[in-house]
């Protein structure tokens, strides 16, 4: 009945994988709309459960996920390729970085670039440590660091490299269950695997529902805040159908003319704005901010990997890192198929180093401008505590960069341009989920009907614009809580992954051969082994007096030679046979000197 309808629809998908995922995510928009106040209460319900008591499976998982990632870069397995073993990368360099940033998290960059580390400036969460203090203004900035660094990252690059291993070394269809391959073989076809990438879509869905909704609000308080637009969960659906709109035009284009493009755009703008606060701020405090702040990063990274504020009952765990953790990992999907997809014909040593390492860097340089320039506003005595005052004690989250950017020059230019960039940013995640979604639904990458990719668009527009209406002023809480739901299976699906790679390789790659070494016999002392000369029960090949290695044991590559008394007399019967050599040879040409 499916493929009937299907085929009478024009798609080129997987039927039932494509009917399913858009039946739940149909279901759950009308619910939302229809009885919200339910809806909202059961994911409430759910969301404090897992934020506050299962908190520390999202920290504990995400840390085992760096730890992997880490190890196959640094083992013998980097060196094998996302693809064929003569395979080249397809992007450049900068289009690559640039494509990886915009689909990653550059946008939640936007969002929360000013705001964590004022909240975590007002409010640290380490004992002893004093509110608007030097301590808290560097504690938060590592905080922040970590949240956005090598352990978010981590949770896109093992799906990441799950996708490129499975679908271009193995060229199995880029699908979440052809990870499962080494497991269930051909089953990965059969309802298991159709139930895995029915998750994996819905998460997805949610993932960037849930992120282009908190662009949507900061959008709209920077509409507000440039150009007196009323704040309001309508206003914002708008701003979500403009945003897919313009998406869907993207999507439509394709990734190297549509995403490639948006991205160059973006990621020039983003640096702009960013060295545009540099400039206008206290340029050199700023920089030594930002190298003491990835020291202080570093040097606390063995803590934060896994602080779970175990004596404040998970309290602020909950509300930060596992947040962040479950709302990364429901877009793990779809950045880790799209980041396969441009990386192919990358090693997995170059992969992880720089998936890992370019975007924490450019988030310690990002953090260390906007979060000191939010420090030094708040300490200036003409603006003390205002920016406390607005994300703090109002909880103006979204407004905490337009805030900022009031007090440089060029407010009214340099407040278009952040919310130019901010649509852009939301635009190319959405594009580019659209594309993979496609991808992850029909199981090939090859260009399918269009409306397919407006289907997909379509829905993570309605999945954001359902829950924004619906939620009232709580619009950033009823998105927090949706996502944290989302994400439990899909962190475990992802752990799973990660020990499926790590089997595959071993399978494909094999074993390092192992070492050999000489095999040497027992040395006893002389007194004793004459002793057991006259003893019957006693095999005396097993023992020596000087010590002997067992001949036929030696090394495969044998460079140094064990100092042992046969083989110091190896050696002196080989110089007397030289010396006799030597001798011949000279007797016989003085012979032939004689005789001529």
């Amino acid at each position: 009945m499916l493929t009937r309808l299907h085929n009478r629809l024009g798609l080129r998908t997987g039927p039932h994988i494509f009917f399913i995922s858009a039946l739940i995510i149909v279901l759950f928009t009308v619910a939302m709309a229809i009885f919200p106040a339910q809806v909202q209460g059961a994911f409430g319900a759910v969301s404090t459960f897992l934020r506050y008591d299962v908190g520390w499976f999202y920290t504990l998982g995400t840390t085992l996920l760096v730890v992997l990632a880490v190890g196959l870069a640094l083992s013998r397995y980097g060196r094998v390729k996302l693809g064929d073993d003569d395979a080249e990368p397809e992007y450049s360099g900068v289009a690559w970085f640039g494509m990886l940033f915009a689909a990653g998290i550059g946008a939640v960059l936007m969002f929360w670039g000013v705001a964590e580390p004022m909240n975590h400036y007002a409010n640290p969460p380490f004992f002893g440590t004093e509110s608007a203090s030097d301590l808290a203004a560097s504690q938060a900035l590592a905080i922040s660091n970590f949240h956005f660094g090598i352990h978010m990252w981590a949770l896109l690059v093992v799906p990441g490299l799950c996708f490129g291993y499975f679908t271009y070394k193995r060229k199995l269809p880029p699908r979440v269950s052809s990870a499962l391959q080494p497991l269930l073989g051909d089953a990965i076809h059969g309802p298991w695997g159709k139930a895995v990438d029915i998750i994996s879509i819905i998460s997805t869905v949610f993932g960037l529902g849930v992120s282009v909704g908190l662009g949507a609000m900061q959008i709209n308080s920077g509409m507000n805040y440039v150009l007196g637009v009323p704040i309001g969960g309508w206003i914002q659906a708008a701003i979500v159908a403009v945003i897919t709109a313009v998406a869907l035009a993207s999507a439509l284009a394709g990734l190297d003319k549509g995403v490639k493009r948006l991205s160059y755009v973006n990621i020039i703008l983003a640096i702009a704005l960013m060295v545009y606060v540099l400039m206008w701020g206290a340029t050199m405090d700023t920089v030594r901010v930002i190298v003491e702040s990835a020291g202080q990063y570093l040097s606390n990274l063995p803590t934060l990997a896994f602080f779970n504020d175990s004596f404040g009952g998970g309290q602020w765990s909950g509300d930060w890192t596992v947040f962040y953790w479950a709302w990364t990992v429901t877009w793990s999907p779809f950045v880790g198929l799209f980041i396969a997809r441009i990386s192919r014909g990358r090693s997995i040593r170059a992969f992880v180093t720089a998936c890992l390492g370019l975007p924490a860097g450019f988030v310690m340089i990002w953090f260390g401008i906007y979060g000191m320039t939010a420090f030094r506003i708040d300490r200036a005595p003409e603006t003390q505590g205002s920016m406390t005052e607005t994300i703090v004690t109002n909880g103006n989250v979204d407004a905490a960069l337009f805030q900022l950017l009031q007090s440089f020059p060029l407010y009214l230019v340099t407040a278009v341009v952040a919310l130019i960039v901010i649509i852009l940013f939301f635009v190319t995640s959405l594009d580019s989920g659209a594309l993979v979604l496609d991808s992850l639904a029909s199981g090939h990458e090859d260009q399918g009907p269009q409306r397919q990719r407006v289907f997909w668009a379509l829905a993570i527009g309605a999945v954001c614009a359902v829950i924004l209406v619906t939620s009232g002023e709580n619009g950033l809480d009823a998105l927090q809580s949706v996502i944290i739901v989302i994400g439990a299976p899909v962190m475990l699906l992802v752990l799973f992954q990660g020990w499926l790679l790590l089997r595959a390789l071993r399978e494909d790659a094999g074993a390092i051969k192992p070492i050999r070494t000489r095999q040497w016999k027992q040395v006893l002392p002389m007194e004793e082994y004459h002793r057991r000369a006259h003893e019957d029960e006693h095999d005396l090949d097993e023992y020596v007096i000087r010590p002997e290695f067992e001949v036929g044991t030696e090394p495969e590559y044998e460079t140094h030679q064990p100092n042992t008394w046969h083989q110091q007399h190896a050696d002196a019967e080989a110089e007397t046979e030289a010396g006799v050599d030597a001798d011949a040879d000279a007797d016989g040409e003085t012979s032939e000197r004689t005789s001529g």
